[in-house]
């Protein structure tokens, strides 16, 4: 979790190094020391939320008008990292939670802002966002949950698959079909009170990494909402969905660092401890080239999430920017979990240690906000543009 402090990381400003340190604080004395036992019992962490919550982080992204922070996009990565450090799961928690409070700052009506964003933003209700189904993920296209009005109120009905905080949500969006024969134009976002007759848990899945972080199966069986909690403009919820996948695909590759240098920190602190033939491993070139390569793809693929936020908050297009990140940040940070877990040895195969656990969390990571297949689908294409 620990970066040195020098120059050459990235010319932080005093806030950013402020935000990424506190970051810290909270995630190596709250969130860590109970993280393997949240991953053994796939525990909910409420009392880590809580105390996310209390420093502000559950809100870093909306108008401190509706009580968020407003701390910038890159500061809001450089905390996800130290957070995904500690606990993986609790970053993803933070992460989906936090996207659904600032896609309804950006896009909600000044009532919708007003009435959902405070409890969120003070931790009192966790977001979640509903997009997948079961049979579409990348592939929005195929989406069949479907919303039709009827007076006052539109009537939701559908399956949503693998939603992060679904079944612990107090606020989520719904993407839904609104006119079958509009496509991308035939989508609307919908603010859904998850107390509501029929949003259904069909199931909590039990999964192989970031157990403390649920992801459900719902259900929507003729689930009314009023036609006041359409967010954004009827026909407009593909837009809104699409608008917001750069800001998602660095915060994954921030996520994605943030587990390869807590996987990197063990493995260093194996190396010096373990002796082999009279010294510590880490005396050993055949080891300490190891630890050096998989030093440089952290910092690496660190730097370039860095820089592609910076390009989102300055406002300039990087699509391509963001795959890029999402696509190394990933695929480094599986690579150098497993090598960590190389240099533990038969102990890095024991959940005694810390490094089957991050090899197993960051799995995902190549997997969610569009897997990489389709960064390099989206890099290609802009090879050619």
């Amino acid at each position: 979790m620990a970066q040195p402090e020098n120059k050459s990381f990235s010319f932080l400003s005093d806030q950013q190094i402020m935000v990424r340190d506190v970051a810290r604080g909270v995630a190596t004395d709250t969130i860590a020391p109970t993280a393997a036992e949240r991953d053994r019992t796939a525990a909910w962490p409420h009392a880590e939320l809580k105390a996310l919550a209390s420093l502000g982080f559950m809100g870093m992204l909306p108008s401190e008008q509706y009580g968020g922070s407003n701390a910038g996009f890159l500061s809001y990565c450089l905390a996800f990292e130290e957070i995904a450090a500690a606990d993986a799961g609790v970053g993803t928690i933070f992460h989906v939670h936090n996207t659904t409070a600032y896609t309804i700052g950006l896009h909600g009506t000044e009532a919708q802002k007003q009435k959902y964003l405070p409890p969120m933003l003070r931790g009192e209700k966790i977001g979640a966002f509903l997009l997948t189904e079961p049979q579409a993920g990348s592939d929005t296209s195929a989406f069949r949950a479907t919303a039709h009005r009827d007076g006052d109120h539109y009537v939701l009905n559908g399956t949503k698959q693998f939603i992060s905080n679904g079944s612990e949500a107090g606020m989520t969006i719904v993407l839904a079909r609104t006119d079958p024969q509009a496509g991308r134009k035939g989508f609307t976002t919908f603010l859904v009170d998850p107390t509501s007759p029929g949003y259904n848990i069909a199931r909590v899945e039990d999964k192989l990494g970031q157990r403390t972080a649920h992801i459900a199966q719902i259900q929507l069986d003729n689930l009314r909402v009023p036609a006041e909690n359409v967010l954004g403009e009827v026909g407009g919820g593909y837009k809104i969905v699409m608008g917001g996948l750069s800001d998602g695909r660095i915060a994954i590759a921030a996520q994605a660092v943030g587990v390869a240098q807590a996987a990197l920190d063990a493995a260093i602190r194996y190396a010096s401890e373990r002796e082999a033939y009279g010294k510590p491993i880490a005396a050993l070139q055949a080891v300490s080239f190891h630890l050096a390569e998989m030093a440089a793809q952290v910092d690496v693929a660190r730097q370039y999430y860095i820089h592609a936020a910076r390009l989102l908050e300055a406002g300039v297009p990087c699509f391509k920017e963001a795959a890029i990140a999402k696509l190394t940040a990933s695929e480094m940070a599986e690579k150098v979990c497993s090598d960590a877990l190389q240099v533990h040895g038969g102990y890095g195969y024991l959940k005694d240690f810390p490094v089957e656990r991050y090899y197993r969390d960051v799995r995902v990571c190549k997997i969610y906000e569009g897997t990489s297949d389709i960064q390099k689908q989206i890099i290609a294409r802009s090879l050619s543009a």
